[in-house]
């Protein structure tokens, strides 16, 4: 399928008293994905950390909120592919604390109507999740290989790091999910050029969908400023600004947009400019290459 519907969730942190109340909530914004005609629902950076508002020491203690959402990821996950499969859509959730040795990284997870599903950790973390909450970063890059196309997936900060976006295009991406939690308008313009930027280096569709609304009762995401956006390169087949889609600032709300895989062949063929083949000529020497391991979801 190189044609589809794909929505960008500007996705409000509530106060959820239950693991049942955020499985409605969850039920109700997949159906409202599906039923806008979406193939592929994207979630944010982090908006699982509403879940803590279900448990005391959770919602209060940071260090502690990574531990206990580590150990319901089972069943977090098992709600997302259980509604992956029942409204036959892919869902990227929203990403979740996950322990990994000694350490605790923030990961991303892609689910197929197939019951399939792939993991990609953030690689590059911020002051906050470095210098106080205690979350690591990974090394792994992954291309997912679904039956929509291949996808990557940059979570939040690492989209402001050309470097990651790169590899995953060298390696097949067409499309970059940038899910992200960023506290301030500064923080989502530096995301949202991230991703424009990563758009028009590489030719092809990056979609940033982020987290919004105010929670003054948790910690990690007290304050939540963004706006969904599909982006491409400003060349044919794309918008003069490369804007596809833009969602309304600080609203709760799904982005519709329609995305076509084969315009990222044909701008990479016949653009105006060739940035994605161009590339290695900004430097007589071999600019370094990350390794991406391939992640079928088919």
């Amino acid at each position: 399928m190189n044609a589809f519907t794909i929505a960008a969730a500007q996705y409000p942190i509530d106060e959820v008293r239950s693991f049942a109340e955020w499985e409605d909530k969850l039920a109700r914004w997949v159906e409202e994905a599906k039923a806008g005609g979406a193939s592929l629902a994207v979630f944010p950076e982090y908006g699982i950390m509403e879940l803590t508002a279900a448990n005391a020491k959770a919602r209060d203690d940071l260090a502690y909120s990574l531990e206990w959402l580590s150990d319901h990821r089972s069943d977090i996950d098992a709600a997302h592919e259980r509604l992956a499969a029942e409204h036959h859509i892919h869902i990227c959730a929203s990403s979740c604390p996950t322990r990994v040795g000694a350490q605790f990284h923030n990961v991303a997870r892609l689910f197929a109507p197939n019951r399939k599903m792939g993991e990609q950790a953030k690689i590059v973390m911020t002051r906050f999740e470095r210098e106080i909450w205690g979350v690591s970063g990974a090394r792994d890059l992954i291309l997912f290989d679904t039956a929509l196309g291949k996808i990557g997936i940059a979570i939040c900060y690492d989209s402001e790091f050309p470097m990651i976006a790169r590899a995953l295009a060298e390696a097949g991406a067409k499309l970059l999910l940038v899910p992200s939690a960023t506290d301030g308008l500064t923080g989502y313009w530096r995301v949202r050029i991230g991703a424009q930027a990563r758009a028009l280096e590489n030719q092809f569709y990056a979609v940033h969908s982020p987290t919004v609304g105010e929670a003054p009762w948790c910690p990690s995401l007290d304050s939540n400023r963004g706006a969904a956006g599909v982006y491409g390169p400003p060349d044919i087949g794309f918008p003069d600004n490369g804007v596809v889609a833009l969602g309304e600032l600080d609203k709760p709300m799904w982005l519709f947009a329609d995305v076509d895989l084969e315009k990222v062949d044909k701008v990479r063929a016949e653009g105006a400019v060739y940035n994605y083949k161009h590339w290695d000529e900004q430097s007589d020497a071999p600019l370094p290459k990350l390794q991406v391991t391939t992640h079928s979801l088919l």
